[in-house]
């Protein structure tokens, strides 16, 4: 049995909405603590209205518990990269394709502290950076016409295009494309709309410090360095817990922070952070440089038997 790495975890389920809202398909946070004895204490849960107010309070959660001696781990649900290419698509090549991209969706994103934001814009920008067609990126809102972004659906992906999922999506397949911009499970439009936050998170000056991406910072390790660590989330891989009066997003993210604090308690958590045993070498290096990976999807469902076992 390993040994556990954190002592705080909180879990994050995202949204792209363009107003203020709460309750259903809005922000939920969830923060669990283990106990003495290694137990995860009573789930604390917030639904900030809007992404800044989420920023901020999580800046907050994150430097209460560091202050304290924490370790602390932090995952979004929502993909921090692309399948392999798309930076070099963009001329972005030749090291840290991750930062580059990342830092080219900032530029785009113009995200208002009421949730107005023009993440359609930024997918049909990046389509014409790409391809010069309504492709990759697609779906959007209706509600006006978009040349460089398809309604709905978009041609299949060839052989000569980037591909449509990303490693980590190959062996999760409920989960949607990071090229889905709106409709059910449109993750693309949270991690548009998600990653300039968290570089926000990242780089705010009472956490910079302590604080690193996963994998791509710490690279594919069972013991990445930094005493914060933000990392990606499927919350789908553990059943909900059932919160009356709160929706199902509140009891997903209620439910993988708890899963997390007991896998962590048993020393099983470090094992996750290096990713799936099955990868190759060049398969690890895309994940650390482009792709990302999301934290317990390997061929073991290491967070669901977890949870089925508390």
């Amino acid at each position: 049995m390993g040994t556990s790495l954190f002592q705080s975890y909180i879990a994050v389920d995202w949204s792209a909405a363009a107003r203020p809202t709460r309750g259903r398909d809005s922000i939920w946070i969830a923060a669990v603590a283990r106990d003495a004895r290694g137990r995860p204490r009573r789930t604390h849960l917030e639904n900030p209205s809007t992404r800044q107010a989420a920023t901020e309070r999580l800046v907050e959660l994150a430097a209460a518990r560091l202050d304290r001696g924490h370790r602390v781990l932090i995952g979004f649900d929502f993909p921090f990269g692309y399948p392999a290419g798309t930076a070099a698509a963009l001329g972005l090549a030749g090291g840290l394709e991750w930062r580059k991209l990342w830092a080219r969706i900032d530029a785009l994103l113009q995200d208002a502290p009421d949730n107005a934001n023009n993440r359609f814009e930024v997918g049909a920008a990046l389509n014409q950076a790409l391809t010069g067609e309504a492709f990759p990126f697609w779906a959007h809102d209706g509600a006006r016409d978009r040349p460089l972004l398809a309604r709905r659906g978009r041609r299949p992906h060839g052989p000569d295009d980037l591909a449509e999922r990303r490693l980590v999506e190959r062996r999760a397949p409920r989960t949607q494309p990071v090229w889905k911009l709106a409709g059910a499970g449109a993750v693309g439009s949270q991690a548009l709309t998600g990653i300039p936050r968290v570089w926000r998170i990242r780089t705010d000056p009472a956490l910079a410090f302590a604080c690193q991406v996963w994998p791509f910072e710490t690279g594919l390790t069972e013991a990445p360095a930094g005493d914060l660590i933000l990392a990606e989330l499927y919350p789908s891989l553990v059943a909900p817990d059932a919160i009356e009066g709160l929706p199902k997003d509140a009891g997903q993210v209620s439910a993988v922070a708890k899963a997390l604090a007991r896998l962590d308690a048993a020393g099983r958590l470090g094992p996750l952070f290096a990713g799936d045993p099955t990868l190759d070498a060049a398969e690890r290096a895309t994940v650390e440089r482009e792709e990302a990976w999301i934290l317990g999807v390997t061929d073991r469902p290491a967070l669901a038997e977890t949870a089925e076992a508390a």
